[in-house]
């Protein structure tokens, strides 16, 4: 008799149980439905791309039809049809083998599908940047409370949690698609093709879906990313802000081109290497802006010329976007090109200059490995800049300061000239702060507190007393894996630390000055909320643990906290019963609580009390491109636009 190789526990039901996969495999359009319809591309815009598995395996915990998941919930209702579609079970056994529904125009289950993929691969690369969790705006339902400094009602906000982004694939019949920061949602619509016919009129074509272009879908899932970060960055303070936020959601939907290999092979085997030919790795939504009788895409990181791009007059959100996108690219090709320029020395005999006619496989494989790595790493200092920045008042040169200073502190040799790239690039289209003495890598970076603050580090690593001196309340810096305790977490570590700052003998106004906040009770109060001690109170908005790998392997750890205070002030101060907004200031703070001498590296504020940014704000609001955004500041009949600041962006002429 045979004898079993293994003894029979091994044979066991409890044995044999699997683990879920740590990856899921999924199909997608890599560009849009319309690269399907030309031969030239038809066969590489099919693509399978892995994203993070969702569940346990063990039917419970895993993704629910729609799909729902821990971070999204895809919601298929059709207002405009009265339809509500089906949801897809990404679960069943036959999508599992074939990694999902292949691509359909026609297939509303498939769309569900895209738009669940594009967004967990958004949420992905933020949460690899930025090594933490990645949270979604609160919600902030509002109320009432006595203010017993001054007997007054007040309004306050709750800030409730908000667990999944609802994405409706089929929200709207018209072009557009935007984020709702009202809904915490995507809503994407659809539209009928329009194209010329023989007279002057223009006919309809077939139906532009454009939950179904992966520009758009990563596109929005940016904006409500940045929003869940940054939330004031809503709010048009200056002509950079609401530019801002679109220039970084189109940047972020632009280097995740680089990471579908066969469209970029393509591209790359087509143009010899020469990324700065438009095509599908520098072109955004090219099905949407045709569809609209454009004849080219929405959207391009190329053509614009920095000799004749005028950066200081150029105000429309997209258009001034478009010049940051631009520039980034820009010291994007700078950096390809120093990685690849030993591999075009070699393939040309040392002559740098390709031989006519197709380029070698082995040469288009390794120029796309090369332009892949690039575009991750550049996409991972964009995003991680985002720690860097200023909580309010956004400028592009901010933002130049942030991607220097990010970088700096993670990789400290800069091999390929990365930092001294983005130098360059911004520089051309006369990007460059006007309060630096000089232009170069260091005097950029931002610059070490004046403040020492030493007392701070061992109140946050737990080693003195803290408030009201009960042994419970304690920081929790433990790097979280359930996205709901993480946001209770960061809101706990948020009013400790807003206790201590509140503490005069900790910060006191010399200190809050340097933090751009006013906490002087004698000085000018006008237009602040006052505290019990009769001090301007401020807000810690968040406070935010992140673990990264430097490319030695170290683990730099740090404590993002963002702080921020308003006033109440005059729009036009020579008119005392006019209108009124929020002139809003704080800093966002860079702390490493293993330092005991200087716990505080870094300081990015906006002076609350800064007589020169009013001024240019109420100048900015004052103005035909600020009025258009007044609506985020004042008026009950601009409600509806101060909840959906992005709807009216996004929708096409």
């Amino acid at each position: 008799m045979a004898q079993s190789m293994l003894p029979p526990a091994m044979y066991s039901h409890a044995k044999m149980r699997r683990r879920p996969p740590s990856r899921r495999r999924l199909q997608i359009f890599a560009a849009d439905p319309g690269a399907s319809n030309r031969l030239e591309t038809a066969f590489i815009n099919k693509t399978v791309i892995d994203i993070p598995w969702e569940g346990d395996g063990s039917g419970k915990n895993g993704l629910l039809p729609g799909p729902v998941g821990e971070y999204v919930e895809v919601i298929d209702v059709d207002p405009a049809s009265a339809m509500a579609y089906p949801p897809i079970d990404l679960d069943d056994p036959f999508l599992l083998a074939e990694c999902g529904l292949t691509p359909s125009e026609g297939d509303p289950q498939f769309h569900q599908q895209m738009v669940y993929v594009v967004s967990m691969k958004t949420i992905e690369a933020f949460e690899s940047a930025l090594g933490r969790l990645a949270l979604w705006s609160t919600k902030r339902p509002e109320r009432e409370e006595l203010n017993r400094s001054n007997g007054k009602r007040e309004k306050k906000y709750n800030e409730t949690y908000v667990p999944r982004l609802r994405i409706y694939p089929h929200a709207l019949r018209q072009a557009n698609a935007y984020y709702s920061p009202d809904k915490i949602a995507l809503l994407f619509g659809y539209f009928p093709e329009l194209r010329p016919s023989n007279g002057d009129a223009e006919k309809l074509g077939g139906i532009v879906f454009t939950c179904l272009s992966h520009d758009i879908v990563a596109h929005e899932t940016t904006h409500a990313l940045l929003d869940g970060l940054h939330r004031r960055y809503q709010e048009a303070s200056n002509v950079d802000v609401l530019a801002f936020h679109e220039a970084f959601a189109d940047i972020v939907a632009m280097f995740q081109h680089f990471t579908f290999s066969d469209l970029l092979r393509f591209h790359i085997a087509k143009t010899r290497g020469d990324l700065q030919t438009g095509g599908f790795m520098t072109d955004l939504a090219q099905q949407f802006g045709q569809a609209l009788n454009r004849s080219r895409a929405l959207r391009s990181a190329i053509g614009l010329d920095p000799t004749t791009t005028n950066y200081a007059t150029t105000t429309e959100p997209h258009e001034r976007g478009s010049i940051l996108v631009a520039a980034v690219f820009s010291a994007f090709l700078k950096i390809y090109q120093r990685r690849t320029a030993d591999l075009l020395r070699i393939a040309t005999g040392g002559s740098g200059v390709l031989q006519p006619g197709h380029i070698h496989p082995d040469l288009v494989e390794r120029l796309a490995r090369e332009a892949t790595k690039a575009a991750k790493h550049v996409l991972e200092i964009c995003i991680r800049a985002l720690d860097y920045c200023p909580p309010v008042d956004i400028t592009f040169a901010d933002y130049l300061r942030a991607l220097i200073t990010a970088d700096s502190d993670l990789v400290g040799v800069d091999r390929f000239g990365y930092r001294v790239a983005f130098l360059e690039s911004f520089g051309a289209y006369d990007i460059y702060p006007e309060d630096v003495r000089t232009l170069s890598v260091e005097s950029l970076r931002w610059t070490r507190p004046q403040s020492r603050m030493a007392k701070l580090a061992p109140y946050l690593r737990n080693d003195v007393n803290h408030v009201r001196g009960k042994p419970t309340e304690m920081f929790d810096w433990k790097r979280q894996h359930i996205r709901s305790k993480a946001f209770e977490t960061g809101k706990r570590n948020a009013w400790l630390l807003h206790e201590w700052l509140a503490d005069p003998k900790n910060m006191t106004p010399k200190m809050a000055r340097e933090f751009g906040l006013n906490r002087q009770d004698d000085g000018d109060l006008t237009g602040f909320r006052l505290d019990r001690g009769g001090r301007p109170v401020f807000e810690v908005h968040s406070v935010r643990p992140a673990h990264r790998v430097a490319p030695d392997a170290d683990i730099k750890r740090d404590i993002v906290a963002v702080i921020t205070q308003r006033r109440q002030v005059l729009l036009d101060e020579k008119d005392p019963k006019g209108e009124k907004f929020w002139f809003r200031g704080g800093c966002t703070l860079i702390i490493d609580p293993d330092n005991d001498d200087e716990p505080i590296r870094y300081i990015v504020s906006k002076d609350v009390m800064s007589k020169e940014r009013l001024k240019s704000q109420r100048e900015f609001l004052t103005t035909s491109a600020g009025l258009s955004l007044r609506a985020l500041y004042f008026g009950a009949d601009s409600l509806s636009a101060l909840k959906e600041p992005f709807a009216l962006l996004h929708i096409a002429d």
